[in-house]
């Protein structure tokens, strides 16, 4: 999950974040996660499962991409928004609560990131309480990589957690939790539906997939965070109205985030020029 991004020039603070690069000056402490990133990055088992779990959604059933480049999507943006969150002195209780560091807020979220999508090798059907205990024999021989074992037993706790939680139909109890449920529903740009509309897919998912051209996150004047949704058309609105906005509710984050979604194409679609949450 290398990040094709991490040679750009050093985001200035009121820049649009996309891409999570460990060179750069954060809000936070960050020597730990990007040791956590660097070890997983190239680790077999992960970067295997992030292979195998595309198969059952995408090649059998036709669905919007859940492999590798969802996760690297899902990761980046999840951590960007933790930056965002952070820069707005938004305080988060997971790693708090769990008597942990700050610094572990961010792992928390990593690999909440990395792992919540592997029980798509099971079944793409309630896929997230597959990924609990798959995602629980990985992060047994990960976490004591860089943790003692009550420390390890906590940061497990936590981790799963996020990845429960961003099942839509589960509340978060976390801020980090809330972090990758709204990360997972972020991934939203054409890209991510292309198997599918090609092979003649045109279910609501596919279409409404097909309308958002660009999704950008930057600091808002008012909230912590501004997320920017470009749509071609007014088909987008599905992914705003129904499926973000289904995650963002109950994540913990609505109070700390404004989404904008404007129309961009001009022509005889001018049903629906802008919306806001």
């Amino acid at each position: 999950m290398s990040n094709d991004e991490s040679d750009s020039p050093r985001k200035t603070a009121d820049e649009e974040l996309m891409y999570y690069d460990p060179v750069d000056d954060h809000a936070f402490p960050d020597e730990r996660v990007n040791a956590v990133l660097e070890f997983v990055d190239d680790d077999e088992e992960i970067t295997t499962y992030l292979d195998a779990q595309n198969v059952n959604p995408v090649d059998r059933m036709g669905y919007n991409d859940h492999g590798t480049k969802h996760i690297n999507i899902v990761r980046n943006r999840a951590l960007c928004l933790y930056e965002l969150l952070k820069r707005g002195n938004v305080e988060f209780n997971g790693a708090t609560d769990q008597g942990l560091e700050e610094a572990d807020e961010a792992v928390i979220v990593a690999l909440g990131a990395i792992l919540h999508d592997i029980g798509h090798v099971v079944h793409r059907k309630d896929h997230a309480y597959y990924s609990v205990p798959l995602a629980a024999d990985i992060l047994d021989r990960i976490l004591p990589e860089f943790y003692g074992l009550a420390d390890t037993v906590r940061m497990k706790g936590e981790v799963l957690h996020t990845i429960i939680c961003h099942h839509s139909s589960e509340t978060p109890l976390t801020l980090e939790a809330g972090i990758v449920r709204v990360a997972d529903a972020l991934d939203m740009e054409r890209g991510r539906s292309r198997v599918p509309y090609e092979s003649g897919g045109r279910g609501i998912n596919t279409v409404s997939s097909q309308a958002i051209e660009r999704v950008s996150l930057r600091p808002d004047v008012d909230r912590a965070v501004l997320v920017e949704i470009e749509m071609r058309n007014a088909a987008g609105v599905y992914q705003v109205d129904s499926l973000l906005k289904k995650k963002i509710d109950r994540s913990g984050l609505s109070e700390h985030m404004r989404i904008v979604a404007i129309n961009t194409r001009e022509g005889d679609d001018n049903l629906v020029e802008r919306i806001e949450l």
